[in-house]
């Protein structure tokens, strides 16, 4: 039974609101997620309603597989959208703002406030904010483009000397500018908004004419604007454009305050472009993602969750060389319990060592200030042979990709942008180092991006390998990819588009017939999202056939067993928590000689079908066994896991038992597989100490 994709996706958006509804948790921590919730509806409507708006004005209303043409899929989204909306404010004015009013962390009211904090408000407005803003007049023949995302206040001005009509102004606020503004005056009572601030003095800009009224609004455009890839084209220079061309595109949603003037509004929706469909009035302040940053600024500890320390991986020795600690035998990495710094440290000590001839890597997502840009941009000044394959089609990371392109080229850095159609999605490292056996490769597969940023709060999983086959592999997907061969002659790991859909259905199927069979068949799958028809037709095969079948989608899933027998068999399970949920782990029973995989893929259509990825085997039986307990406390969580329902929904998982949250589980682990290194460690060190130093 399929589920919409987009209706999905909002209910995976209603289980990140869910943690933000939670009493029990520290009010920051909850102030965080209602944040998130804010930045995922942005990027749905920028995305996904965007896409749909595109497909229904091109007159391509065909149902998608559920039934639902697009102009039903927008109908649906609204009606849900509104229902999210409703539900953040209730949570934010209703029980966060009371508490954050007894913290001392409230917006104050400016009609709260007297002369002095006043007078020193206005004072900050024109030596701070005043100097950056640019009225810009809007009922001309051709309207200004408004920024995407950006608060803009609606100024309506009355001229002085005639008050029979009015003008509209928009003046931006920048970006640059806090969006909480707090004066000494204040002292402890709190902060005002930079919109309030910039609404009472705005008329310092405008003399000469009356401020009839003023409202803050948001507009967000269309963001699903694609590369065209035309043969022989630049590249660079093409993605250039589309990041013009969505400055320009149409506006898929206009946010207002639910009190602006019915006039006010009409004006704004005829000047962005939004009819009464994409308008959301919306019941207090807008822009809530900006007080998600409140999490991460110092202080007001008692308002936060505990936090984790990752842990030094037990399985490396911090005292010899990351090529020293591979050769040891293969290392996994469960970020961020463990530190991601032997995997930044592998790219460093290549750039360094004179033995290493050869570097190559995919770069989808990076940080800004990267220290895998810096250590390849140092390999490439070296001399050494560096070849990255850099993602331009990371979605809403183009800019940043171009300059980071652009600055290893200038260091020497061989620089492919993937194959045409498709992005390169997977996250593979290669070094090639000489050794006194000869050429050796060393290398990393991940299920997450080089970004040592996101591998503070995404949790996914690392392998650090010199098989002589992986490395064979390795190798030969690099050539594959630069050299635009096809993808196939691989020993051990799975690419697509060429293998991994297909690998994958063998391998249910493979478990269905044992279960058709009489004999144990069972899959376990952690992902992102679930929606490939076909992947999805062979689930419910296999459910049906009785095949055991525990599914961790943290997103998107858009199958649900269609029979009693398949129901009876399969459990979903979405787990929201501290950390984002991001490796994809794939296991297979196969009659008790079991299957362990990470892959760079979800099971959805794109991954599959028209992007660069790697699904690679977990074949050492240590490491094996730590990625299937990763599984076993996916499905053992009852604290923070929610249960799908057949509707698409989900609901928490019966809390009868001990309370048990997987990532809290997954943190004790880390910590204790340290301690026992560090105990083994001294061990083997004291024998050889001083007396004075044991």
């Amino acid at each position: 039974m399929f589920i919409n994709r987009e209706i999905s996706w909002l209910e995976f958006n209603q289980r990140v609101l869910n943690q933000a509804q939670r009493q029990d948790l520290p009010l920051l921590e909850r102030v965080k997620f209602l944040s998130i919730t804010a930045s995922n509806l942005d990027e749905f409507f920028q995305v996904r309603v965007g896409g749909l708006m595109l497909v229904q004005r091109a007159g391509k209303n065909r149902p998608e597989l559920t039934g639902l043409s697009p102009t039903d899929e927008l109908a649906r989204i609204r009606v849900r959208a509104n229902a999210m909306v409703e539900d953040q404010y209730r949570l934010f004015n209703g029980e966060l703002l009371p508490l954050m009013r007894e913290a001392g962390l409230h917006p104050l009211a400016l009609e709260d406030l007297d002369e002095i904090q006043l007078g020193d408000l206005e004072k900050y407005f024109n030596a701070n904010v005043a100097p950056l803003l640019t009225p810009l007049a809007m009922e001309v023949e051709t309207p200004p483009v408004l920024p995407n995302l950006s608060l803009v206040l609606a100024v309506e001005l009355r001229d002085k000397a005639s008050s029979n009509s009015t003008r509209i102004v928009a003046v931006t606020l920048p970006e640059t500018l806090p969006r909480r503004i707090h004066v000494s005056s204040l002292e402890d009572r709190g902060y005002v908004m930079l919109e309030a601030l910039a609404a009472r003095f705005i008329g310092h800009l405008l003399p000469g004419e009356d401020v009839a009224g003023c409202t803050p609004f948001r507009v967000t455009r269309n963001g699903d604007i694609a590369v065209a890839e035309e043969e022989g084209g630049d590249f660079a220079r093409e993605m250039e454009e589309v990041l013009v061309a969505r400055k320009f595109s149409d506006c898929v949603r206009l946010e207002l305050p639910q009190d602006a003037p019915a006039h006010l509004v009409a004006r704004l929706q005829a000047l962005v472009g939004a009819d009464a469909n994409s308008t959301y009035l919306v019941p207090g302040l807008l822009r809530l993602v900006d007080f998600g940053r409140m999490a991460f600024e110092p202080g007001n500890d008692q308002l936060k969750v505990e936090s984790w320390t990752p842990s030094w991986p037990a399985s490396v020795d911090p005292a010899v060389s990351m090529f020293d600690n591979i050769a040891q035998g293969d290392i996994l990495i469960n970020n961020p319990y463990e530190s991601y710094e032997p995997v930044v440290r592998l790219i460093e000590e290549a750039a360094a060592d004179p033995d290493v001839i050869a570097i190559k890597q995919s770069l989808y997502r990076t940080a800004p200030n990267s220290r895998f840009i810096a250590a390849l941009c140092r390999a490439g000044e070296a001399g050494k042979q560096v070849t990255v394959l850099v993602e331009l089609k990371a979605r809403f990371d183009e800019r940043l990709n171009l300059a980071q392109a652009e600055r290893l080229q200038r260091s020497g850095v061989q620089v492919v942008y993937g194959v045409k159609g498709f992005k390169t999605h997977a996250k593979i490292a290669m070094i090639v180092r000489r050794e006194p056996t000869g050429l050796r490769r060393y290398c990393h597969f991940g299920t997450g991006n080089y970004n040592e940023d996101t591998a503070r709060i995404y949790s996914d999983l690392s392998l650090l390998t010199c098989d002589d086959k992986l490395g064979a592999d390795a190798a030969q997907l690099f050539n594959s990819v630069t050299g635009l061969t096809r993808l196939m002659q691989f020993r051990r790991i799975y690419p697509s588009p060429a293998m991994m859909k297909q690998r994958l259905l063998e391998l249910i199927e493979a478990e269905t017939q044992r279960a058709r069979q009489g004999g144990k068949a069972a899959i376990r799958a952690k992902m992102n999202s679930l929606n490939d028809v076909e992947i999805m037709e062979a689930l419910e095969r296999a459910s049906q056939a009785g095949v055991k079948i525990r599914l961790n989608v943290r997103g998107i899933c858009c199958w649900y067993p269609g029979t009693a027998k398949g129901r009876a068999s399969t459990r979903i399970v979405s787990i929201v928590d501290r950390y984002l949920e991001h490796a994809r782990i794939f296991s297979f029973h196969n009659g008790g000689d079991k299957l362990v995989y990470i892959a760079s893929a979800d099971w959805m259509s794109r991954n599959l079908d028209r992007r660069v990825e790697l699904m690679v085997p977990i074949d050492n039986p240590e490491l094996a066994e730590r990625v299937l307990g990763i599984l076993d406390a996916c499905f053992k969580d009852n604290a923070q896991a929610s249960l799908m329902e057949e509707d698409g929904s989900s609901r928490p998982v019966n809390n009868h038992r001990r309370p048990f949250a997987m990532q809290a589980h997954l943190q004790r682990q880390a910590r204790l597989r340290a301690r026992r290194q560090e105990r083994i460690s001294r061990q083997t060190l004291e024998p050889h100490l001083p007396k004075k130093e044991r």
